[in-house]
């Protein structure tokens, strides 16, 4: 062991050099920093044999690289030769300078005993790539800096960034350089960071990103777009002589729904999609895959290709092609039959709050007398009631707007009717045996008598979170909440997907040809529901963020929160005039409904939450439902 470690030699420990101070069963070596330690010598490498009095005797050297490259181009030495051929003397210092040039592995490469040289062309590769690790760890240095002393980024920190957005978008699950700051790596922490640097500003939204979404339009593939064929042309029953109305909140580009009244008929018509978007085609896949329109504040991503709608929109064109559902009433509005035909129709559209105006008018006055009956057969069957101050998140000009939306009669005319055209849908599927997507919900009782039905927003808050979520299969069952022993939906093929296989399959059967089978209803039912769960979710969290966007920049906001749920000295607050819930802390013990005035604290954008101070205002407001 003596012979192999002799006192004073130099060897390496830990990719760094060391003297041997004594040997015995272990060596007591001295580090560079001048502390000793006890080692195993299987731990440790010879480099020379020395004597050498202090690992600080190490210096640098300077050698012929080059040439002693072009000697070694075939062949190996070992350390002592090469480091003769590098610096004409074997010192410690001069086989130190040796090994490391054989460690960084730019113009050598090899073992103590077997070194080679790299050809010119290698090592010139080499050391290029060293002097640009060395430029990007300077960088990545010079950033770290400039993070951690708050001062503006450069143009050239972009790079450093792209793994903290793709984490702030959910793309990823980590950041260097979230670890480096001990920030716990989720994307709301990045999405901080980058607000913080100023990298990224209020208006970027990553929650449809998060969730998965596409915000385009569908990219059919020109040889696949599909073609519209000339519906007007098509065996459709004539009812360009009626009357028919889409109404519509303003602004709406897909309008897939009208109404006409012919005596006791209701006619409920909706733009014929399946006309030309056909099973398996391009565009259904396409549809299949997104489930639903994304509506968001900033943008819509429609379902299908813009120009389905632009031709089979209703009102679009003077005619337009349409598939009809008419229900024949009785004296108090009851359906005792039905039909459902091709049609071609002529189209007014109008907006919620032109009808209103127009509700004493017929035929308004008899369709609102329709759907306020059909509302009171739904309660007396158990339906259940819930309405919530609802508002509308447009993005214009870099501006949030939020417009509360007004209970108009009006828009429950319109629910009233599609909820009748599906339910007769429903029925006309089950009674001709049609696979069909049926949408049930379980209730709370089995019996179909009338419900209590909650009259404030703290009950309504309650009840809606007890509400058994809705399903959708191929076995018609009740639906509690609506009060309908059976339910599809039939009446937004351009906005929503199962409502265009609900069309496929009518179609299909009109004209007597298969319609899908079961397992095929079940497969489009499955490959939907997580599309659709997806775009609700983006849809929501969107609306939070831009709600969020909206109080940052009314920083003195002051406005009511009604109390809907109460906790110890904290509770939850429906906030009408944004449509926002949000947790606030109190003191002593309001009742439920009680009114707060509250007053704008901060906003946490990337948490999506806001803090307020809840005070009392000096009246009280009944929040009953009307």
């Amino acid at each position: 062991m003596t012979e192999t470690f002799p006192q004073n030699s130099l060897v390496l420990y830990k990719s760094k050099p060391a003297r041997v101070v004594s040997v015995a069963d272990k060596l007591e070596i001295e580090l560079d920093g001048g502390q000793t330690q006890r080692v195993r010598p299987k731990d440790v490498l010879m480099i020379h044999p020395g004597p050498i009095h202090s690992v600080r005797e190490l210096t640098p050297r300077t050698g012929d690289i080059e040439t002693v490259c072009e000697l070694l181009a075939d062949s190996s030495v070992d350390l002592p030769e090469l480091t003769e051929l590098l610096y004409g003397d074997d010192s410690p210092s001069s086989r130190w300078n040796t090994w490391q040039l054989v460690t960084e592995g730019i113009y050598f490469y090899g073992t103590l005993d077997s070194i080679h040289a790299h050809a010119p062309k290698d090592a010139e590769q080499k050391l290029a790539e060293r002097e640009a690790k060395a430029k990007r760890d300077q960088a990545w240095k010079d950033f770290l800096e400039r993070i951690q002393t708050g001062l503006p980024l450069k143009p050239e920190d972009t790079d450093h960034l792209e793994d903290t957005k793709a984490l702030a978008l959910a793309k990823t699950g980590q950041s260097r350089l979230l670890r480096k700051l001990g920030i716990e790596q989720t994307p709301a922490e990045a999405h901080a960071l980058l607000l913080r640097v100023k990298h990224w500003d209020d208006w970027i939204n990553p929650h449809p990103t998060r969730v998965g979404l596409d915000t385009g339009a569908p990219r059919i593939p020109i040889e696949t777009k599909p073609s519209i064929p000339d519906l007007t042309n098509d065996d459709r029953r004539d009812l360009t002589h009626l009357p028919a109305f889409a109404i519509d909140d303003e602004g709406n580009q897909d309008p897939d729904d009208a109404i006409s009244l012919d005596g006791q008929r209701l006619w409920i018509h909706v733009a014929d999609v399946a006309a030309a978007v056909t099973p398996e085609s391009a565009a259904d896949l396409e549809a299949r895959n997104r489930g639903a329109t994304l509506y968001l504040p900033e943008l819509t991503a429609p379902m299908l290709p813009e120009r389905i709608a632009e031709e089979l929109g209703l009102g679009k064109k003077e005619i337009s092609p349409a598939l009809s559902f008419g229900l024949d009433l009785d004296t108090d509005g009851t359906v005792i039959h039905m039909e459902v035909v091709p049609s071609l129709i002529r189209v007014q559209r109008l907006t919620y709050s032109m009808v209103e105006e127009r509700m004493e008018e017929d035929p308004f006055r008899h369709l609102w007398q329709i759907a306020k009956a059909a509302r009171e057969r739904r309660r007396m069957a158990g339906a259940t009631f819930i309405t919530f101050p609802e508002v509308a998140i447009r993005i214009v000009d870099k501006e949030v707007h939020i417009r509360s939306l007004p209970q108009l009669n009006s828009r429950t005319l319109v629910a009233e009717a599609m909820i009748m055209a599906s339910n007769a849908a429903a029925r006309f599927a089950i009674a001709r045996d049609i696979p069909f997507p049926f949408i049930t919900q379980a209730g709370s009782e089995a019996s179909s008598e009338p419900r209590e039905q909650p009259q404030t927003l703290a009950e309504m808050y309650a009840f809606r979170r007890k509400l058994a979520p809705r399903q959708i299969g191929t076995t018609p069952s009740p639906h509690q909440g609506l009060g309908l022993t059976c339910y599809t939906q039939v009446t937004s093929p351009l906005r929503r997907y199962l409502d265009l296989v609900a069309h496929q399959q009518l179609r299909a059967y009109l004209r007597g040809e298969k319609t899908l089978d079961t397992e095929e209803i079940i497969e489009r039912i499955g490959a939907t529901q997580a599309a659709i769960a997806g775009t609700r979710k983006g849809e929501r969290l969107s609306n939070r963020h831009w709600t969020m966007v909206y109080l940052r920049r009314h920083a003195n906001w002051r406005g009511e929160g009604i109390l809907v749920e109460k906790g110890e000295k904290r509770g939850t607050v429906l906030i009408p005039e944004l449509g926002l819930d949000a947790q606030i802390r109190y003191r002593g013990d309001p009742p439920l409904n009680h009114v707060f005035t509250l007053t704008l604290n901060k906003v946490d954008l990337p948490q999506l939450s806001p803090y307020f101070t809840a005070g009392t205002p000096t009246t009280q407001k009944s929040h009953a439902r009307a």
